[in-house]
């Protein structure tokens, strides 16, 4: 199996762009984030390679963070901006090799009809499926739980299937959180198991808390072998928060 590190979540006793030399020192050969936008691309490039990591996710801009926005392609108000980060996430991904993506579909706004919302988010998705496809990129889509984040759009897995089915494109696919999941529906790995045709990037954390994997009711030690013997190819996203310590927290890891 093939794990990247988080590098939004894990590593979070040093500044971010140390944390790729802290991956690679803890035996990760690739890596993924929220987002990039705030670096230069070439710069993040460069500390890439001289890791020998590999980018393997980021998400499409995703509107303003700090001000509660969760994804805006649910908004009929700003699908030109939506649009511009599509554009600005395929340079970024580009130049750092990343061959997937990942769209936060957002918390709508309760002042539009959900007729609208809907017809957005699918408009929205056939635009940026037809963009990545064309630069060899795959476009992913993932449910959220709604407690972690209340009103998000997606919270299911067949909620993101019926999705893909309205967007009728060969490059939208499944990013399959397994904290968020857990919460949300259970019966994690049949889900997996059927889905697999659609899954081309999954993430773990454990619950309750969303700590390393061996924290909580989750188990892991089945999941594992239960998603190698699918021949499962992706990678798996070890998007949790450490209990403690990072490098401590990898134990789990260490014992596969």
């Amino acid at each position: 199996m093939k794990f990247s590190a988080n590098l939004t979540m894990l590593f979070n006793e040093y500044n971010f762009l140390d944390r790729f030399e802290k991956a690679r020192i803890n035996n990760f050969n690739a890596v993924e984030f929220l987002f990039p936008y705030e670096y230069n691309p070439k710069e993040l490039k460069k500390i890439l390679d001289d890791n020998k990591l590999t980018q393997v996710l980021h998400n499409l801009p995703a509107g303003d963070w700090e001000k509660g926005d969760r994804g805006i392609a649910c908004n009929p108000e700003r699908v030109d901006e939506f649009k511009e980060g599509v554009t600005t996430a395929i340079e970024y991904a580009k130049t750092l090799e990343c061959t997937q993506l990942n769209c936060l579909i957002g918390i709508p706004d309760k002042k539009f009809a959900l007729s609208e919302i809907n017809s957005t988010v699918i408009e929205n998705l056939k635009f940026a499926s037809n963009q990545l496809k064309k630069a060899n990129i795959k476009l992913l889509i993932e449910a959220v739980n709604t407690i972690d984040i209340p009103g998000f759009y997606l919270n299911t897995t067949n909620q993101s299937k019926n999705i893909i089915e309205q967007v009728n494109s060969n490059n939208l696919f499944l990013q399959y959180d397994i904290y968020h999941m857990q919460i949300m529906e259970g019966n994690i790995s049949l889900t997996i198991k059927e889905n697999l045709n659609l899954i081309r990037h999954i993430q773990i954390a454990d619950h309750p808390g969303r700590n390393e994997p061996g924290t909580g009711e989750i188990n892991y030690d089945f999941l594992f072998k239960y998603i190698e013997a699918l021949k499962y190819s992706g990678y798996i996203g070890c998007e949790y928060i450490p209990k403690n310590n990072t490098e401590s927290g990898l134990k789990w890891k260490k014992n596969l």
